[in-house]
């Protein structure tokens, strides 16, 4: 193998695919490397909760066939010399161009995406044994593309959270801080790519959810316009707010990315045709581009000082590659998150009525009753966020309260939605920050409230359903930790801030593999990933579980999978206590040279952590803390609507 296993982890796109064109290693040995790098360093992270091992050779070989017939085909391509050389390569440039511009690329995906014979579980106790038994239209394409498919990846459950933290199979850590959070919902996805596990992966946003992460864990994150990428197959948590986007470690690999799993699906009414060629106009720069800049989210409270510093810094850099710097307003802005969160437990609420111990998903055994299978299950299927969004969902929606809150934020989006239109009437993108701090300690930000906070400049741009990205700018003076800018677009025109990414990357470069894990990087306990082989397909589908049935010993949606003839790594019986939010304890890391093998906790995989009643949490909100959020909202929706 001519490129080490830590090679491969800091090539990007173009470089692997020149690799392959020029027969310098084969798409095998790709595969077969990252999914070696996968099980050695996913321990530290864990990003990673299940392996598709099977599925990557496959693809693999696909790829190697198709360099082989081209090669073969070619007169005098295997004779000596330059001309034998190089009439070999631009046959095999040839045809990984046909397979796709992801041909030959280690890519990865979000728990809450389907993918035909995998679990997906969206890092839920709720689904901890559901398998997949079709394939999500992005994941589909990626695949289609000529992406080698790794696994799926953690995330915060049913995508509710900015931590990760809220997993039920316990949190990922950012690889730049192994004693701190990546971000979320999409943390897997974003610490994947940081780490060098995967050159490309999949998350999901639905107020910030790609590109906090991003910012966290200083890779490129994108959040195409809504409508731009298929939501089928996804699983939902806000309809009118979700999509799907590329994280990558150059805007040139986020856009081939995106160029791929991009466009219509009959499967999906919300697409749209985006027109794709989103990597065709990187190199124009932003000369006599107009980029606006926000005053209110440059002086907003909370933003820490090295974050503006960055952002201010940015914007210098803008106006020396040529760019008009304006000052655009957004009045209605600062009443984006209290309509979210109006909005997004709504849809919310809508979307989690569907798991109901019946259809699929954990059932708890040993009810006579319907109504008490229900209960039991859904209060120890979900995890405390998911049953705070649920209740708060559910009041929100109620007679006699809709049209206090509900309506109102529907028309604070209108009016939010209007306020970018007007404001991209003078620019054409704008630069704003993506998170108000750096990545936070485990543990460090426990109040909900100010977990939400964390998404407190992305969360307009989902409402209005405009595009959004990150950008690693470098590290912040304070912390030293990865500090991403953002960059949004008008509608359908995210060409725009990917243009002005990749002037901005000229200067800041594409970003880098987190220090610990570049190469020789060393970890005494390897991860134990179960890999999708080990899927029992049917095994989430309980019916109705008796107590006659329990007392028989009939197999039960709540029994292991060892039990029930599966692998023991995904036991649902799990005795540990629920995760609190302490700090968990962080794998060491020793870099080649540095001598020894640092010790380990690697984290156990797909073992969810049993939950509790929602009436038995220590220290969970009660019912009037939760709907203090709501309270707030009406206040401002009034206030934002007078």
């Amino acid at each position: 193998m001519a490129a080490t296993r830590d090679a491969f982890a800091c090539m990007g796109v173009r470089d692997i695919q020149a690799g392959l064109a020029a027969r310098e290693f084969s798409a095998r040995e790709v595969a077969a490397s990252a999914l070696d790098r996968v099980r050695a360093l996913d321990g530290a992270t864990h990003a990673f909760l299940e392996t598709t091992e099977q599925m990557a050779l496959e693809q693999a070989e696909k790829i190697d066939a198709a360099l082989s017939a081209a090669v073969a085909s070619v007169p005098g391509a295997g004779a000596a010399g330059a001309a034998g050389t190089r009439a070999a390569a631009e046959a095999a440039g040839a045809a990984l161009a046909a397979c796709g511009p992801l041909a030959g690329v280690p890519v990865a995906f979000k728990d809450n995406m389907n993918l035909a014979g995998t679990h997906t579980t969206c890092s839920s106790r709720m689904l901890a044994a559901y398998v997949s038994p079709y394939t999500a239209t992005c994941v589909a394409r990626a695949i289609e593309a000529g992406g080698i498919p790794l696994g799926k990846l953690n995330m915060d459950e049913f995508a509710f959270g900015s931590s990760t933290e809220t997993s039920a199979f316990g949190p990922s850590r950012n690889p730049w801080d192994l004693q701190r959070v990546p971000g979320g919902s999409s943390g897997g996805s974003a610490a994947a790519v940081a780490a060098g596990l995967a050159t490309v992966t999949l998350g999901s946003d639905t107020g910030g959810s790609i590109r906090q992460p991003g910012s966290f864990c200083g890779v490129v994150a994108v959040k195409p316009t809504y409508g731009v990428v298929s939501r089928y197959g996804v699983v939902a948590f806000g309809s009118s707010l979700d999509q799907v986007g590329p994280f990558a470690r150059s805007v040139a690999d986020a856009a081939l990315a995106l160029d791929a799993i991009a466009g219509r699906d009959p499967l999906d009414c919300t697409s749209q045709e985006a027109g794709a060629g989103f990597a065709e106009n990187l190199a124009e720069g932003v000369r006599g581009m107009r980029v606006g800049v926000v005053p209110a989210f440059m002086e907003a409270k909370g933003l820490t000082p090295e974050v503006r510093a960055k952002v201010e810094e940015a914007a210098g850099h803008l106006r020396a590659l040529g760019a008009d710097i304006v000052e655009v307003e957004l009045p209605n802005a600062q009443a984006a998150m209290s309509a979210y969160y109006v909005l997004g437990p709504c849809e919310a609420f809508s979307n989690l009525a569907r798991f109901d111990s019946v259809r699929y998903g954990y059932c708890d055994p040993g009810h006579a009753d319907l109504g008490g299978q229900y209960e039991a299950s859904r209060a120890k299927g979900f995890g405390p966020e998911a049953r705070r969004r649920i209740m708060l969902g559910s009041y929100l929606l109620s007679a006699g309260v809709y049209e206090t809150y509900y309506y109102p934020a529907q028309q604070v989006r209108t009016l939010i939605t209007q306020d970018y239109a007007r404001a991209f009437e003078q620019v054409d993108c704008i630069l704003a920050p993506v998170s108000p701090r750096t990545a936070f300690r485990f543990g460090e930000v426990s109040d909900p409230t100010d977990m939400y906070l964390s998404d407190m400049f992305t969360i307009s741009i989902n409402i209005a359903g405009n595009g959004g990205m990150s950008l690693p700018v470098g590290l912040g003076a304070e912390t030293g930790l990865p500090v991403g800018v953002q960059l949004i677009s008008p509608q359908f025109k995210d060409h725009n801030m990917l243009r002005v990414a990749a002037a901005l990357e000229t200067v800041y470069g594409p970003a880098p593999v987190a220090p610990d894990f570049r190469e020789c990087a060393t970890f005494e306990a390897p991860a134990a990933i179960p890999d999708a082989a080990e899927a029992v397909p049917g095994k989430d589908l309980p019916g109705l579980a008796t107590d006659g049935d329990a007392a028989a010993g009939a197999p039960v949606q709540g029994a292991t999978n060892k039990e029930k003839g599966g692998s023991p790594m995904r036991s649902e019986g799990c005795e540990a206590s629920e995760r609190s939010m302490a700090e968990p304890p962080a794998p060491q890391v020793k870099r080649g040279g540095e001598g020894g093998r640092a010790s380990s906790a690697a984290p156990t995989k797909r073992v969810p952590h049993e939950q509790g009643s929602p009436v038995d949490c220590p220290g969970e909100p009660g019912l009037s803390e939760r709907l203090g959020a709501a309270e707030d909202a009406r206040s401002q929706v009034e206030k934002a609507g007078e």
